[in-house]
């Protein structure tokens, strides 16, 4: 049975959430940056894009481009809250919606199709109702396949609606450059134009054999993806593949060197950590730090406990101890701290008083932040610290286990 696939993806999301956040900035130029004394642009308005304004751009290259630019400091509350509804508005038109990052999904509407009158009417209906509760706009694609729905997604924007019905894929595909297929990047794109390749169409029309010569088993997904053939599912958040690690990672307002200003952001990151962990009742034998340098130089570092744990001071604890391991080189731009090697854990509390108490105390200050956010409650080390991170991964997702990577 052919399936029809949408993709949706929110326009400029970030910038456009913050555009309806202060009325003052609609129809203006604006980019969004991590920090106030960050340089790199995050998303730019369609107002700032006009001006050649881009993603990764630094400050001043990007006011070059557009002198009235206006800069907003990310702020990850809104956009976090904002993705979250987008998402329960998709799942009252099919169940089968798969979250593939904070502003977009692909949505299985082959069962709904009856129901609402079809997959171009779903697609309406849905921006319909996304411009009525955020004012925000997306373009949908719509597709026989994940594949060929997201990148009819891409065809127009801001606000578009483009469908790829089978009996044109072919068509459309003979003249698709090869770098608009999501999973073909810069490198794969390089060495495929030493074989002559360009469009899609010549992908699938590329003997296969000598693709799989040169790549190996993603040779034969190069040749599929030429061919636009996708057979994978969407997959909705519950039978999702549970994830192998627990992690955060922050981007610092500012370079740093001192160690105990690093160690506070330690404290931070484990505690971020810990908590998941323990709100879904894992815990993990390997502890990972990242650290990422001035100049973007990047490594991590692991160690492996004898016990499974997800107390905030014991993750802590073993990052530190990592951190000790070898000398910094350089200011530090990024920190992270990951939890893997995990396991469920018992609901049961420790059998001895002190363990226990401890254990009440983690659980009644995991209440209160779970109800009132953040870091209402939190170690002292961290008081008068400004909590989180600004920067939020483009992969991140609004619920459950599967959605902890936040950077």
């Amino acid at each position: 049975m052919t399936r029809t696939i949408l993709h949706l993806d929110m326009n400029a999301f970030f910038a456009s959430v913050e555009q309806q956040a202060n009325p003052a900035l609609l129809g203006r130029p604006i980019a969004v940056v991590g920090s106030a004394s960050r340089t790199v642009i995050l998303t730019a308005s369609y107002e700032a894009r006009a001006s050649g304004v881009k993603t990764g751009m630094t400050v001043g290259e990007a006011r070059r481009h557009c002198p009235e630019l206006t800069l907003v400091v990310a702020d990850n509350r809104k956009y976090t809250h904002t993705s979250a509804g987008i998402m329960a508005i998709l799942r009252d038109f099919t169940p089968l919606v798969e979250v593939f990052s904070i502003d977009e999904a692909f949505l299985d509407v082959t069962g709904s199709l009856s129901l609402f009158g079809g997959a171009e009417r779903i697609a309406r209906l849905i921006k319909t109702r996304i411009s009525h509760a955020f004012g925000l706009t997306c373009s949908i694609g719509i597709a026989p396949n994940k594949l060929l729905a997201k990148l009819a997604s891409e065809m127009k924007k801001p606000d578009g609606l483009t469908v790829i019905p089978p009996e044109a894929v072919g068509r459309i595909l003979d003249t698709v450059p090869i770098r608009e297929m999501c999973g073909i990047g810069r490198q794969t794109e390089r060495v495929l134009a030493l074989y002559g390749i360009r469009t899609c169409g010549d992908l699938g029309r590329f003997p296969v054999e000598v693709l799989t010569k040169h790549f190996g088993i993603v040779g034969t997904r190069l040749h599929l993806m030429g061919l636009g053939v996708d057979e994978s599912p969407v997959v909705p958040e519950e039978e999702a593949a549970e994830v192998k690690s627990v992690g955060h990672s922050m981007t610092l307002e500012r370079d740093i060197e001192g160690r105990d200003e690093i160690l506070r952001h330690l404290l931070q990151l484990a505690e971020m950590v810990g908590r998941r962990a323990r709100r879904y009742r894992v815990g993990g034998k390997t502890v990972t730090l990242t650290v990422r340098y001035a100049d973007f130089s990047t490594f991590t570092r692991q160690a492996t406990r004898q016990e499974y744990t997800n107390a905030s001071e014991e993750i802590y604890r073993e990052a530190t101890t990592i951190l000790d391991s070898f000398v910094l080189t350089q200011p530090v731009r990024l920190l992270g701290v990951r939890l893997s090697g995990l396991r469920h854990q018992g609901e049961q509390l420790p059998l001895f008083p002190d363990e226990r108490r401890r254990a009440l105390a983690t659980a009644a200050m995991d209440g209160v932040n779970e109800r009132y956010g953040g870091f209402t409650v939190t170690f002292g080390t961290l008081l008068g610290e400004e909590q989180g991170s600004r920067v939020i991964s483009p992969a991140w997702r609004p619920e459950g286990i599967h959605r902890v990577e936040v950077e």
